[in-house]
């Protein structure tokens, strides 16, 4: 009995959990209570293995799409119930409007006995009333079926439309009625069918229908009539454009702007120059970029980012420089004052800037030693280390102890005093550590026997083991006189030519009036423009 369903194409309903599964069955097993589909899909996608195997008590609704053997086109009429040999699978077979679809569902009926199925010989012998419209439009459909089942790139090619259809409802019902009239579905609106779900007597009306109708006056409308010649000549723009003579034309409108009066456009030739955001509209002088010039030319030159001449000086007019300043009112004081500002400065942006000392990143605190001798460089030196010091920068004050000091440098010690910074005396309570940066103030122009005392050796030891960048306040000119490489060097008010020991050469401003430079025979005009420290470069 079970054997004669061997070879339907069936769609099985397991519920939400495992889903809907169509294919063909292969394999029905009465004792088991189990039924086995062959080339299987399940929810519309083509299942990896070749056979599935479904339990009775899984299946909660079974459709019959197509029975095999010939007469199957016979099968109509009303719905048989039948079983597949399984207790408590039953369900009913019955057809569509078609006459193709079958759908089999559990009977309401608690009973689990079995019922006889008739064979298909007694099917057949069966009165069916089928009309000839039915009959064709079931064989279409079930060839179409057939077709997509051989050809496996069928499948593949209308994936999306097989899936789209596996989420339509398996049927419909009429509430109010005594009778349930299912929509029974076919098997090519399940397998790949694209337009099963119209009903076969529908029509789609043509296109060339629509438009002997308005759809033809419509386009009349917008598109006008049609064209009837074509031209097969391009239009030719580069001939037309030579007519256009453009000289007699702008010839013909001066002609008239200065008959009636107007103001002349001017003819492109004749048309202003156009200027950059960036440029002067207004017509100024040459640039001169050498500037300053002073009495004693020297072999070493710089020039400024703008291109601006910065010459050298020698120690003798610096010196001469600064005593004529001082006479003038720019007491030392001053000086030390303006040379901490710039210095702490530059030091600043070497540590880092805005992206370094910040209210986010207390974490990261910088550490500066200051290395300072007993002479004016060493107090410029304390003046730089109480600056930075006042923006949060941690400080490591290294002065010897000497019996006599100078006035300048007993006062910055005073005013160092008062801030966070540290004092010491001795090269070992410097930190074995690497610091941020190193500020050289030992070396002095005048005072070259302090080179050969222990705690400058040592302090110079220190700072070459450190491996921290140098950065050196007014080094001496003479490169045998700078005991430390520096990778900077802060020169004041005119800069002296230093060595490549002295690393890169930066220019500060201490207030040193115009004609103070002008009294000793310097022509002076001030590099600097909106900036205290700026950075020259070796010509």
């Amino acid at each position: 009995m079970a054997t004669d369903w061997l070879g339907s194409i069936v769609s099985i309903n397991c519920g939400d959990s495992l889903g809907v599964y169509q294919g063909r069955v292969s394999a029905v097993d009465q004792i088991s209570q189990t039924i086995s589909l062959t080339r299987p899909f399940h929810n519309g996608v083509k299942c990896l293995v070749p056979e599935v195997t479904f339990r009775a008590g899984d299946i909660t609704e079974l459709k019959i799409l197509q029975i095999p053997g010939p007469g199957d086109s016979k099968q109509s009429g009303d719905l048989q119930h039948t079983e597949l040999g399984i207790p408590g699978v039953g369900c009913q077979v019955g057809t569509n409007q078609n006459g193709t679809g079958k759908l089999l569902k559990k009977p309401t009926s608690s009973s689990s006995a079995p019922q006889a199925i008739p064979r298909r010989t007694d099917m057949k012998n069966q009165e069916v009333v089928i009309s000839p419209q039915q009959q064709q439009c079931s064989k279409s459909y079930m060839d179409r079926h057939l077709e997509s089942l051989n050809q496996s790139k069928g499948f593949r090619r209308r994936h999306n439309s097989w899936q789209l259809k596996s989420r339509m409802p398996l049927f419909s019902e009429e509430s109010g009625s005594e009778s349930k009239n299912t929509h029974l579905v076919t098997g090519t609106d399940w397998i790949g069918g694209s337009s099963s779900s119209r009903h076969p007597n529908q029509v789609t009306p043509k296109k060339s229908g629509l438009k002997n109708g308005q759809m033809k006056s419509k386009d009349d409308e917008c598109f006008g009539d049609d064209i009837e010649e074509i031209p097969d000549t391009d239009f030719d723009f580069e001939g037309n454009l030579a007519l256009f003579d453009k000289a007699a034309v702008f010839e013909e409108i001066d002609t008239y702007e200065r008959r009636s009066g107007t103001r002349s456009r001017g003819t492109p030739n004749e048309r202003p120059a156009r200027y950059r955001h960036d440029e002067n509209i207004l017509e100024s002088e040459p640039v001169v970029y050498r500037r300053i010039v002073v009495p004693q030319n020297t072999n070493k030159e710089f020039c400024t980012d703008s291109g601006l001449v910065v010459p050298s000086v020698s120690y003798e007019l610096h010196k001469k420089v600064l005593s004529v300043a001082e006479k003038h009112g720019l007491t030392l004081e001053r000086r030390l004052e303006m040379t901490g500002v710039c210095a702490s400065q530059m030091a600043l942006s070497l540590l880092g800037g805005p992206n370094r000392l910040n209210p986010k990143n207390v974490h990261q605190r910088p550490t500066v030693a200051l290395l300072c001798g007993p002479h004016v460089k060493g107090a410029q030196g304390i003046s730089c280390g109480r600056h930075l010091s006042n923006h949060d920068v941690h400080v490591i004050l290294f002065l010897p102890n000497f019996v006599k000091m100078l006035e300048s440098i007993t006062n910055e010690l005073n005013l160092f005093s008062k801030t966070q910074g540290q004092q010491v005396s001795s090269v070992k309570d410097l930190p074995d550590t690497p610091v941020d940066l190193v500020i050289n103030c030992l070396d002095c122009h005048e005072n070259a026997f302090l080179r050969d005392q222990p705690w400058y050796k040592a302090a110079v030891d220190w700072a070459n083991q450190n491996r921290a960048p140098v950065l050196s306040i007014d080094p001496p000119m003479s490169e045998m006189e700078q005991g430390i490489d520096a990778k900077w060097s802060l020169a004041l008010g005119l800069p002296l030519p230093l060595g490549e020991r002295a690393g890169r050469v930066y220019l500060c401003d201490i207030g040193i009036p115009q004609k103070v430079f002008q009294e000793v025979g310097i022509n002076y005009h001030s590099p600097f423009g909106c900036k205290f420290v700026i950075p020259l470069h070796s010509t």
